[in-house]
């Protein structure tokens, strides 16, 4: 049997996309089906192949099996740590046809996309809003549950999605392994170094499409539209009142907690906002 023959010999039939083997096979109809027979003995959650269900268990015991030989940092899935190490060689392979912006992997670039497209093809089923990206959306859906499966070892903050405890930790580490590379500033983040970048472009890609106002980060475009909405999707557990903002919660819950975080090392006083501890400080560089 010819090589060409082999690889069509297996295909399917209600799309009719060509497999090599029938396992690929089996699996890929799972997406048609909806079938996931593979299941996770500590949450629960489902997985149509085995090998997902493998990587998702890594979440529970903290596996991080693929190392950077560059830098040293593991990964639980080597395609995250293939994608990594394009941070340290520069690649970026793929392109937008209609922007000519390049990306290191290719779900960025389809991400990416529907910043041209609007296309919002994810929903939350609890308020209806739409988002470009389904982790987006997990993320989002934890606002109304309240859950917060990723906690810090360190300080036992926890955080609703991954990437936001692995930002956080760097607090404790003061790991800043991303520098631009016009004026060399470090950050903590890819995302805070792309939207420092800008402030040496002046790119503002995000434009409101109510007002027309542009905006530097994705972030401060969602919170400007809530003046539009008056979408308040922050709310007190102990008061009920409702907040635009994180933070501003995070503030407002401090009234009925009385914690004070910040705290002046010159007199030991201590203040609810990092504000009040600046103006403060200024009285002490006045005497």
């Amino acid at each position: 049997m010819s090589t060409d023959i082999r690889k069509s010999s297996y295909h399917c039939d209600i799309c009719g996309k060509p497999f090599t083997d029938t396992r690929n096979l089996i699996r890929h109809k799972r997406t048609h089906t909806g079938e996931k027979p593979f299941h996770c003995d500590v949450c629960g959650k489902s997985f149509s192949g085995g090998s997902d269900l493998t990587t998702h268990k890594r979440v529970h015991t903290g596996e991080k099996p693929y190392c950077c030989d560059i830098c040293g940092k593991s990964f639980s899935r080597s395609g995250d740590l293939t994608i990594h190490k394009r941070f340290h060689t520069g690649e970026r392979p793929y392109h937008c046809d209609i922007c000519g912006r390049a990306f290191s992997d290719g779900s960025a670039l389809t991400n990416h996309k529907r910043i041209h497209t609007g296309e919002k093809p994810f929903h939350c089923d609890i308020c209806g809003k739409s988002f470009a990206r389904n982790h987006i959306l997990t993320i989002h859906k934890r606002v109304h549950t309240g859950e917060r499966p990723y906690a810090c070892d360190i300080c036992g903050k926890a955080f609703s999605g991954g990437s936001a405890l692995t930002t956080h930790k760097r607090i404790h580490t003061g790991e800043k392994p991303y520098h631009c590379d016009i004026c060399g500033r470090l950050f903590s983040d890819t995302s805070y170094l792309r939207r420092h970048k800008r402030s040496h472009t002046g790119e503002k890609p995000y434009s409101c499409d109510i007002c027309g106002k542009s905006f530097s980060g994705s972030s401060d475009l969602k919170t400007h539209k809530r003046i539009h909405t008056g979408e308040k999707p922050y709310r007190c557990d102990i008061c009920g009142k409702s907040f635009s903002l994180r933070c501003h919660l995070t503030r407002h819950k401090r009234i009925h907690t009385g914690e004070k975080p910040f705290h002046c090392d010159i007199c030991g006083k201590s203040f609810t906002q990092s504000g009040h501890l600046t103006t403060h400080i200024s009285i002490h560089s006045k005497v």
